[in-house]
């Protein structure tokens, strides 16, 4: 029997108030966080409404009412039965959210494409096409390509997107994307640019749902590890030009399961900002059928070794 899980490690600890967003609000899952002054934005998916809402704290854990900023259109039946998967940059004064619409068949069927809308407060979000800006084109895609994670990049002047694609349920590898305007995507060539590690058994199913971030002239990478379809785990990754040559962490996997907590069937869709003098990392847990929102703090000074 493999050990599936060797614990939480490379300096991060769960926070004792976890979960920090669920409970009576359902599953709550796959997020985007902006931090503008003060004030943090948690944008989540709300799967009980099948929708995008936002949040705000002050702390990153004690959060406000949820309000909805996008929800599922009546006319694109078979392509939005259900929003999730948002990825949030504010740029220029306005904010850009790319988004999951899904067609949901079955439990692993159907398709998932990537869409684009606009806010200029960022809480009510207006759709700029009925069409996906991505789709799933490519073998490796299969019917489905979601999950994205944009950055921009000011001295290339074009916007950065990883994202996941594969089966539905759960997709199998990431890969990368570039724009200039976020509508019109050109894939990498050498897509997928990151994929299971079929030699470490934490990872060795699939990876998918990754955030990426600049760091100290690098791009970190944090995504889910699979064990098998069901079990997963938080791990990161390193490379110079965010496409190639990805250095895995020698604390993977960094955020697990707890037997028998909240999150003790799954850690998925890790979100990471520097808040308040430290790394703060939000994730969603798993126990059963229902997903929360849990946070973990880095207690050490390097977020990559």
């Amino acid at each position: 029997m493999v050990n599936r899980c060797r614990g939480t490690s490379g300096g991060w600890v769960k926070h004792s108030a976890n979960p920090l967003l669920g409970g009576e609000y359902g599953t709550c899952f796959d997020i985007s966080m902006l931090c503008e002054g003060k004030m943090i934005t948690m944008y989540f998916s709300w799967r009980d409404r099948k929708s995008i809402a936002m949040c705000r704290s002050d702390d990153g854990v004690h959060w406000g009412e949820p309000q909805f900023c996008i929800q599922p259109r009546v006319t694109a039946k078979g392509w939005e039965d259900d929003l999730n998967r948002p990825s949030v940059v504010k740029r220029e004064g306005l904010y850009h959210m790319w988004y999951t619409g899904q067609y949901i068949a079955g439990h692993a069927d159907g398709t998932s494409h990537i869409f684009h809308a606009l806010s200029s407060d960022g809480v009510h979000f207006e759709r700029t096409a009925d069409c996906p800006v991505v789709a799933p084109e490519l073998p490796w895609e299969k019917n489905a390509v979601m999950c994205p994670s944009v950055l921009w990049d000011e001295g290339a002047g074009i916007y950065q997107m990883w994202y996941s694609g594969g089966d539905q349920y759960e997709p199998n590898a990431i890969g990368y994307a570039e724009s200039a305007d976020g509508l019109m995507w050109a894939k990498a060539a050498l897509n997928p640019v990151f994929g299971a590690d079929p030699s470490s058994a934490w990872e060795q199913h699939k990876v998918a749902g990754c955030q990426v971030i600049r760091h100290e002239g690098a791009y970190l990478m944090f995504y889910i590890g699979f064990w098998d379809e069901d079990y997963a785990q938080i791990g990161v990754a390193r490379s110079g030009d965010g496409k190639s040559v990805w250095e895995r962490s020698r604390h993977n996997p960094i955020i697990a399961p707890d037997d028998g907590a909240w999150d003790g069937d799954a850690c998925y869709k890790p979100f990471v900002m520097f808040v308040n003098g430290q790394w703060m990392l939000w994730y969603n847990g798993r126990k059963g059928q229902k997903e929360q929102i849990g946070l973990a703090i880095q207690q050490g000074s390097e977020i990559f070794a």
